[in-house]
């Protein structure tokens, strides 16, 4: 019976660090959505491009790779351009590690008709994250349907 015991507290010691960081990776996310948000309704196409690596790629359904921050910045400006508004990321998913953290959501944000009246849009996204010196969190894919 002490060798069970011994086990579990054993288990559960080890089992800790990995949950503690599952729930700092889902907060982590979160904060990562509810700042990108921000950034896409307030149409401030440089603080999104601000948000990927260097190396990052962006596939959207256009299936045009736009690649690196400034590619990233042209492709929602284009976005803003065609008159998308009120962009919101619910999350499904998170996880990850010290360097790597992935989030999955639903996105869906307000767009425009043939008619150009308001129409709602939205689909499902995966983003894989890398974790920055500061702990902050920054993309380095993105994709979206």
């Amino acid at each position: 019976m002490k060798l069970a015991q011994t086990s579990a507290l054993v288990f559960c010691l080890l089992g800790a660090p990995g949950v503690a960081l599952a729930a700092d990776a889902k907060q982590d996310v979160e904060k990562a959505y509810a700042a990108w948000d921000a950034a896409f309704n307030k149409h401030d196409a440089k603080a999104i491009g601000a948000s990927y690596v260097a190396t990052a790629k962006l596939m959207p359904p256009t299936h045009q790779v736009a690649s690196g921050p400034a590619e990233i910045e042209k492709f929602f400006d284009g976005i803003f351009a065609n008159g998308v508004t009120g962009h919101k990321l619910e999350m499904i998913d998170a996880g990850g590690d010290d360097k790597v953290v992935f989030g999955t959501a639903k996105w869906s944000a307000t767009g425009k008709d043939k008619e150009g009246k308001p129409s709602p849009i939205g689909g499902l996204a995966m983003h894989v994250f890398e974790r920055q010196a500061d702990g902050s969190l920054k993309l380095r894919l993105q994709t979206f349907n």
